[in-house]
């Protein structure tokens, strides 16, 4: 699926990861809709990148406000093609604290309520909206194309999915879960012409990274084999517009991450 012309809702579209995406698609000729809670950021993006960008405020877990940045979408651009859910959030907890009180089971809630049921309700309206558009006979491809690509969902997950650490059930355990939605997913939605893909990044310069001390930073940075740094979310967002672009991609989960493993 050439990216050019076509659209595409970014989920946590205004800052990190997501806005890097952004910026990636405008660049190739293609048209976002971001849904992020931050409107201060998501507007100032619009007003930077012009006519092919529109913001709206969106919570992904409330099927109401998903499903109004997906009608905006087909409002303003006549459909999508595809989504990239980067919105999420880390909880950090222990099972236990130091004087062995449990954790707090709404932060628990919460973390896999925005990172997993999240993702699941961008997906279900998004792919919901891509099959309608192809059942009326307005493909990305053509009507009667065998193998038409119409659209692509990529979720975002982590390394923690795989290499969880201690205080971060919820973080690991949600991620975890967004890996488990890829096959699946890709099963049901390839008879509409509909790839899943996942990114499991690890590492990266984002600005939640940047609120960790330099100490903390840079013993990750030692960690990671080759290259010896954080990641760019330029080449997240690199990713993602091959995947986009790569129409034998579909139901599988890719490490992003430098070659790290977290012990």
């Amino acid at each position: 699926m050439q990216i050019e012309k076509h659209s595409f809702l970014v989920t946590g579209g205004a800052s990190g990861l997501g806005e890097s995406v952004v910026r990636a698609i405008v660049g190739q000729g293609g048209k976002v809709v971001i849904a992020d809670l931050n409107e201060s950021t998501g507007q100032a993006l619009v007003d930077e990148l012009g006519d092919n960008v529109r913001f709206v405020r969106c919570d992904v877990t409330s099927g109401d406000e998903v499903q109004a940045a997906v009608e905006l979408a087909e409002k303003e651009f006549g459909g999508l093609q595809g989504s990239i859910n980067c919105a999420g959030i880390a909880v950090v907890q222990k099972l236990l604290d130091r004087e062995n009180n449990p954790a707090d089971l709404d932060a628990f809630s919460r973390g896999v309520n925005i990172n997993l049921v999240g993702s699941f309700n961008v997906a279900r309206l998004v792919a919901a909206s891509i099959a309608k558009r192809v059942a009326n006979g307005n493909n990305t491809e053509s009507a009667n194309e065998k193998n038409a690509d119409n659209g692509v969902i990529i979720n975002t997950a982590s390394i923690a999915a795989f290499d969880g650490q201690v205080g971060q059930a919820s973080y690991s355990s949600s991620k975890a879960g967004v890996v488990g939605l890829t096959l699946p997913l890709a099963r049901e939605l390839a008879r509409h012409g509909i790839r899943v893909m996942t990114i499991a990044p690890g590492v990266f310069a984002t600005p939640m990274m940047e609120t960790i001390p330099e100490k903390a930073r840079e013993q990750l940075e030692a960690g990671v084999p080759y290259p010896k740094r954080l990641g760019n979310p330029n080449e997240f967002a690199k990713l993602v517009t091959h995947i986009i672009d790569n129409a034998y991609l579909n139901g599988e989960v890719i490490r992003l991450d430098g070659a790290i493993r977290m012990v």
